[in-house]
């Protein structure tokens, strides 16, 4: 048994390196394992099913063959893409996941989570987060035009990165009781989430917490097999 983990590619038009290094990564990396976890953040924004990027097919139809093949494909929200429901996990062939699940993997059972829920610090974003999860702001969200849709999704990530340049680090990053919390609420020793875009691994008092890294100039993935549990990062260039 082999299982990949990766998050936080944040795919976009203007980035085609990461996609081509994405679509490298599924051909070689992943159509080796047996499951294949995506913890958010696999795009950079996403407005909706409806509403899916030329430049997005490659990556499904890359997915939608890894599927094909045999892999098992699980796909977690992200604070970026949590608009992703049931037409792109069809056309991917994507298990959607709850926002926190528990999974065997060969290292036992793990928590799985995307990890911004986890950065319980920053009150501001947590109350965005609550409003942006809710079901009837999704469903007004979702019933405008595309065009008022980009618009909104432009003006909060303005407003996000203006935000974060004013937030010191820590309060950005993972809360340690709230992690311990939801460890032992889950009963598990193992942590895995992304987000933060602190690659790492964490061990304290039997837990142990592993960070996947965000995709940039260096890509990321954590491998978990009967040999172990390895964080691998790889170089991202122009020519993948």
């Amino acid at each position: 048994m082999r299982s990949l983990f990766i998050s936080d590619l944040h795919l976009q038009a203007s980035r085609p390196d990461l996609t081509r290094a994405l679509l490298n990564f599924l051909n070689e990396q992943a159509s080796q394992c047996q499951q294949l976890y995506i913890l958010g953040d696999l795009f950079e924004a996403w407005i909706g099913d409806d509403a899916i990027p030329p430049d997005v097919q490659p990556v499904i139809d890359a997915l939608k063959a890894l599927h094909d093949q045999g892999v098992e494909l699980f796909f977690q929200h992200g604070n970026r893409d949590f608009l992703v429901q049931h037409t792109f996990a069809g056309l991917t062939g994507c298990t959607l996941l709850p926002e926190a699940v528990t999974v065997n993997i060969p290292a036992g059972t793990a928590l799985l989570m995307h990890g911004d829920q986890l950065c319980t610090d920053d009150h501001e974003y947590m109350e965005l987060r609550t409003l942006l999860r809710n079901p009837q702001w999704q469903a007004d969200f979702l019933s405008k035009s595309i065009a008022e849709r980009l618009e909104i999704a432009r003006q909060l990530r303005a407003a996000s990165q203006s935000k974060n340049a004013e937030k010191s680090m820590t309060i950005m990053d993972v809360n340690p009781q709230t992690v311990t919390q939801a460890m032992t609420d889950a009963d598990v020793s193992l942590l895995i989430h992304g987000h933060t875009h602190r690659p790492a691994v964490h061990e304290a008092e039997g837990q142990r917490r592993i960070v996947l890294g965000d995709w940039d100039t260096q890509g990321w993935y954590l491998e978990c097999s009967e040999a172990g549990e390895s964080l691998i990062s790889f170089p991202i260039t122009d020519q993948q």
